[in-house]
């Protein structure tokens, strides 16, 4: 694993104005509102070249619960090289507020030797060659059907139903992708992958309390390296970056949950039926009823990224899956907005219609007994694949529900989360009817 920063400078157009390091901003900032002096007044009282007493003097405010001065250090960009899934996963999970990006299974290739070593994830010996032969298998099996869905795709293009107005680039990217959502639940969720993630200071350190504060191996060595590239950036915050009692005991606690779940109820490996929860609060205050009509507030939205109207904005929903496959997870789980939760205990296998009636019988038996063996030493997590179900809840506001609605059905959108987000706009829909005009359902793949 190579964790790195990546240090922000001023594009040419910028050269000639004050350009300060994160934790001097995030101190210039916080005296500008604290003053009429206005801010060319206080940059020009900075010292560059020994900024740590203007720094510290100011800092010691973020002690006394002011943490909003972390929050004024600008986005610090941190790269991580050849984490597992699962890891990149977590700090998402985690890392509510943050931006970033995850290498994608449509553009990497996946092979056995895309494993990471069982070492760093901290795999018993006595486990290890097992945890080997059953991932390297589930690679096998994930490149053995891709082969076989892309010959399926490239011979019948017709089957997939694309428009003959779309360009040749798109065609070719439909074609490939067909094979590939369809094979990657067999992706070990112990796969390499590399995740760039942007957040400030203050978040950067509740991100590594609550990182720190799960024991795994892997995630304990992931903390302690970006601790120490944050260090450079922002050395005066990392003082809250350390997991403290409260976080230990609830990532413990949801560690423990998932691994028992597994040695009382086994392992599902069936795909189990789509289940669908949504509900909606829309109570509002005597004295500060609605304003608007539902019409007047989606007036001249022209597509997801378009402002709609404060009474909107204020309903809240709440969306639950009962089994969403990993794969589909992954990206769901990057959406900023509200809140997103999820046990992580496998509850089924996700399999589409074109590779259900294939017999995976004896390698899925391999894999429900590796999976009961990684509970028992929580590890449980670097044991599933991509394929493996679980339930999902996401708490946000109504337009940032309908935002993910539209996105997640778009022209090119996976089918699978695709059919999850479609379920839930129905169900919205069923419960506010006003709505139905003003939500655009998209066709994803144009299969």
């Amino acid at each position: 694993m190579k964790i790195t920063v990546i240090p922000i400078i001023p594009p040419k157009a910028a050269q000639d104005l004050t350009a300060v390091p994160p934790e001097l901003l995030a101190s210039v900032l916080a005296k500008y509102s604290r003053s009429n002096l206005g801010i060319d007044k206080i940059l020009e009282g900075v010292d560059k070249e020994n900024p740590d007493a203007s720094v510290e003097k100011i800092f010691k405010f973020v002690d006394y619960g002011h943490a909003s001065i972390g929050g004024m250090t600008g986005s610090i960009a941190i790269c991580i090289d050849d984490c597992s899934m699962f890891l990149a996963y977590k700090i998402f999970e985690i890392a509510q507020l943050v931006d970033g990006q995850e290498s994608s299974t449509r553009y990497i290739k996946m092979a056995p030797e895309s494993l990471i070593s069982p070492d760093e994830i901290g795999i018993p010996k006595d486990l290890q060659s097992e945890w080997s032969e059953v991932l390297s298998e589930a690679f096998e099996i994930y490149n053995r059907e891709y082969q076989k869905l892309d010959e399926f795709a490239t011979k019948y293009p017709e089957k997939l139903r694309i428009s003959p107005n779309e360009n040749e680039k798109f065609r070719q990217r439909i074609l490939k992708n067909y094979a590939l959502d369809r094979s990657r639940g067999f992706i070990p969720f112990a796969t390499k992958t590399s995740a760039a993630y942007l957040m400030t200071a203050r978040v950067w350190c509740q991100t590594l309390k609550e990182l720190e504060a799960l024991p795994l191996v892997e995630v304990q060595t992931a903390a302690k390296g970006i601790r120490e590239q944050l260090a450079k950036i922002a050395p005066n915050l990392i003082r809250h970056s350390f997991a403290d009692g409260a976080s230990k005991y609830q990532a413990e606690r949801l560690l423990n949950y998932s691994a028992e779940y597994i040695q009382k109820n086994g392992v599902e490996t069936k795909n189990i039926p789509d289940e669908v929860f949504v509900q909606t609060f829309d109570e509002n205050p005597s004295f500060m009823p609605k304003i608007d009509t539902v019409e007047n507030s989606f007036a001249e939205k022209t597509n997801r990224y378009s402002v709609v109207g404060g009474d909107i904005k204020r309903q809240v929903v709440k969306f639950a899956f009962n089994n969403i496959a990993i794969a589909e997870l992954r990206d769901l789980n990057r959406h900023r907005c509200g809140n997103r939760f999820t046990p992580l205990a496998p509850v089924g296998f996700y399999l589409p219609p074109e590779l259900a009636n294939e017999n995976y019988s004896e390698f899925f038996e391999k894999y429900s007994n590796l999976l009961k063996k990684l509970a028992e030493r929580n590890l449980h997590y670097y044991g599933y694949l991509l394929g493996t179900q679980v339930a999902f809840e996401h708490s946000a506001h109504l337009d940032k529900v309908i935002y993910e609605i539209e996105l997640r059905t778009g022209k090119g959108a996976h089918f699978r989360y695709a059919e999850h987000l479609e379920a839930v706009a129905k169900k919205l829909i069923e419960k506010s009817p006003e709505l139905k005009p003003y939500i655009q359902i998209g066709e994803a793949e144009p299969e």
